[in-house]
């Protein structure tokens, strides 16, 4: 087999042969070669029906014509200058026009930058020294977030990693997302040196959760009250079910905004935002520091134009519809075949959680059968369904999905969960 070939060069090139961990599953990664709308390819040419969408960012599809276009003409232009091009400040204004907290910015080359300069703005403006993160909230993979952190971490069992200093984890405090009496505690104990509460406004790399009992607003109040900053992660859910961020659908604002993904178009792309006076303390205006020779580089911008500029006119409901029957259908099948499980769903992003209890926590969803999720897993990859290989991933939904596709996915499924 081709995989096995190229697997085995690449175990002696790459750490267990990948460039990040969630890449990796036994007993053979499946490589894919090339994709095109719903579909991948792997190298031996056998077609899967996508639902991991590269972790989110193919939200039309793989190989969009649009998009191809723009790249392939930009590419001709240059794809690196090191100054500023025209491509950021459209970018920008497409960005700041769709989201109401974001009236300044800065581009990176990815969330995890993102998530790092904003909580190092965070400090620099408040003069604070702690953040608040969720437990099981991933913010990328830099020092300051990984303390607790879900995705890749929990997949192998560790909820944080060897080589963060001590002294780096003693500036991270965790609390539980939807316990408004957690986040209470560390307030009454830190909260005079509290600079920001980071979180995923929804949870996506811990499967999907969803908040309750009013969670966020309580968030933006108890930020308010001891002048700390409320940072939202909006990597995955920035244009995710709207054209805009998902902290306008529910009319919470921010004080710093990060993104990615989606808004790149497929090429590597993060930002933080805020009003303007926080972001006036960005390096050259102010003295907190940021760089980065890639940022704002003109083919991710070109792309992400692209991108946007196409969301623009597409209705979210055919994708978040989408999801809402899989939702359905997927619940009805684990009610039929008796299955401890039940599928957590937000929009056009959903997961299956093999667990006999509500999944809104970061205790209950560890929990989770993630051994059955795995057995699962293969057997849909044999059917030509391919979804992200964790039980603590997000699968997602694009425009280019269609009813055939959606089909084919709830056969294979029926068939997938009947024999679990």
């Amino acid at each position: 087999m081709k995989s096995e070939e190229l697997f085995k060069e690449a175990l002696n090139l790459f750490p267990m042969g990948v460039n990040s961990p969630v890449r990796y599953y036994s007993p053979i990664p499946v490589m894919f070669k090339r994709g095109m709308g719903s579909k991948i390819f792997d190298v031996n040419d056998k077609q899967y029906i996508d639902y991991s969408l590269g972790f989110g960012p193919m939200i039309l599809g793989h190989a969009n014509e649009g998009i191809v276009r723009i790249m392939n003409e930009q590419i001709d232009k240059g794809i690196l200058f090191g100054s500023i091009t025209e491509n950021e400040i459209q970018l920008g204004k497409i960005i700041k026009n769709s989201v109401k907290s974001i009236e300044m910015m800065r581009f990176t080359n990815s969330g995890t930058e993102a998530t790092m300069h904003a909580m190092r703005l965070a400090r620099g403006y408040t003069k604070k020294n702690l953040i608040l993160k969720m437990e099981g909230g991933y913010h990328g993979a830099h020092d300051y977030s990984l303390i607790k952190s879900g995705s890749g971490t929990m997949t192998f069992g560790k909820p944080s990693s060897d080589g963060v200093p001590e002294e780096i984890s003693k500036t991270v405090v965790v609390g539980q997302y939807n316990d408004k009496e957690s986040i209470e505690n560390i307030f009454k104990k830190y909260g005079n040196n509290i600079a920001a509460v980071i979180t995923e406004p929804i949870l996506g790399n811990i499967g999907v959760i969803n908040p309750e009992n009013d969670f966020l607003p309580f968030l933006r109040e108890i930020t308010e009250k001891h002048s700390s900053l409320l940072i939202f992660d909006e990597v995955i859910t920035g244009f995710r079910f709207g054209f805009g961020a998902y902290q306008d659908i529910i009319n919470i604002k921010p004080d710093i905004t990060t993104m990615g993904k989606i808004i790149g178009g497929g090429m590597p792309i993060g930002l933080f935002g805020a009003g303007e006076e926080i972001m006036k303390n960005i390096s050259p205006y102010g003295d907190v520091y940021e760089a980065g020779t890639f940022s704002g580089n003109p083919l991710s911008m070109a792309t992400g134009i692209a991108a946007l500029n196409t969301l623009k006119g597409k209705n979210y409901n055919y994708i978040n519809n989408y999801a809402k029957r899989m939702e359905k259908s997927l619940n009805d099948i684990i009610n039929d075949y008796k299955i401890n499980g039940s599928v957590n769903r937000a929009y056009s992003m959903f997961q299956i959680f093999f667990n006999d209890r509500k999944v809104n926590s970061y205790g209950i969803a560890k929990n989770s059968d993630a051994g059955k999720f795995k057995r699962m897993f293969d057997q849909l990859l044999k059917k030509g369904i391919y979804v992200p290989p964790s039980q603590f991933e997000t699968q997602f939904i694009s425009f280019a999905h269609d009813d055939n596709d959606l089909q084919k996915t709830m056969d294979a499924y029926d068939t997938v969960l009947k024999c679990l």
